[in-house]
């Protein structure tokens, strides 16, 4: 039992929780905001010690969150283990492609050669690790010496500047236990954040993963001048994919139409402020895949995830068309039209 769900036998109110969060990009920092709105304590573990500085000292994290004030409730250092320090929780934000590195840096870190504390760990990181094909919660476990009993995913519609701006948003929070993942939607229950709760932790990893993918393409298709019938033709399609992927990877079916499945694959595929779609409409627009990530400045991570999808995909023998015109046109080099036409040109079928 953590500090935070612990009450004292004379009633008196429980303690503030304290959380830490790894990851101090722009969902990193959002969710600190959100996590902070909700009334905890949070210490950000930020890479560079610059970022980490401006957090606790300025308050802002401007490279992310432009000039949003943070609260005082949130302060940050570039020492993990300083950031670990009597935690009720962690929550991981730092890239996909990272996440397996950095755990094995943490461990070790000054007084954590024995891993990482003994507390439950919410994972924000949507992505399928390039080389294992692993999930991320898999990625935790594996790496990071974490009981699988003890990790939760979140996903859903999560554009970060709408959070941050105190938009109204919700999203799924996913664990093997009911009772963790009660906990730890407790965690960001707020006035403008609503966050669902369910077992089936494949299917909202799944889902969050490959609509980066989706995305990409319908990106692609805006950058390309087409119109709404398109890209909600892509989407749809999209949609139809992560479905088939989940099913055979043993994921519930009904996760796909709730909010980590067409909740989120809309919003990255609707919206301008989602970096997956701007650098899809970017390679729409001319340009080669380097200029497009430049373009976009921050991670894209469906440009990394498409090939590990793609590959499961082969394994379980999913037919995934849209995922693999992302691959040939982010691994491969194939020209976007082509791959475009290629896609719309497929022969007649039942839907």
């Amino acid at each position: 039992m953590t500090a935070a769900s612990a009450s004292s036998a004379s009633g008196q109110p429980r303690a503030t929780r304290r959380l830490a969060v790894l990851g101090a990009g722009s969902w990193g920092t959002t969710f600190s905001l959100v996590l902070a709105r909700a009334g905890a304590e949070v210490a950000v573990w930020a890479r560079r010690e610059e970022v980490a500085r401006e957090i606790r000292e300025q308050h802002r994290n401007h490279a992310y969150l432009g000039d949003r004030k943070l609260p005082d409730a949130i302060t940050a250092d570039s020492r993990v283990e300083a950031v670990l320090e009597a935690v009720d929780g962690i929550v991981l934000a730092v890239p996909a492609q990272s996440l397996r590195e950095n755990l094995e840096a943490w461990r070790r870190a000054p007084g954590l050669e024995h891993g990482l504390p003994d507390v439950p760990v919410l994972s924000l990181i949507k992505g399928i690790e390039r080389g294992t094909d692993r999930r991320m919660s898999q990625v935790i476990v594996e790496a990071g010496g974490i009981d699988p009993s003890r990790v939760a995913v979140l996903s859903g519609p999560n554009l970060s500047v709408e959070i941050a701006a105190g938009e109204p948003c919700a999203s799924v929070v996913a664990a093997q236990d009911e009772r963790l993942a009660r906990e730890l939607a407790h965690w960001c229950a707020g006035p403008a954040f609503r966050a669902y709760t369910s077992t089936d932790v494949i299917g909202v990893e799944v889902a969050g993963a490959t609509k980066n993918v989706v995305a990409i393409g319908v990106g692609a298709a805006a950058g390309l001048g087409f119109g709404d019938n398109a890209r909600a033709s892509l989407i749809t399609r999209g949609l139809a994919e992560i479905a088939r992927l989940g099913a055979a990877a043993g994921a519930d079916p009904a996760t796909f139409s709730g909010l980590a499945g067409m909740g989120d694959l809309v919003a990255t595929c609707a919206s301008p402020l989602s970096r997956n779609f701007r650098l899809g409409r970017a390679l729409g627009e001319g340009m080669d895949v380097a200029q497009a990530a430049a373009a976009v400045g921050q991670t894209a991570e469906g440009v990394a995830t498409a090939r590990a999808v793609a590959d499961i995909a082969e394994r379980l023998g999913i037919d995934m068309p849209l995922t693999r015109g992302v691959v040939d046109v982010v691994d491969h080099g194939r020209d976007i039209r082509e791959a475009t036409a290629a896609l719309l040109a497929r022969s007649v079928r039942p839907e």
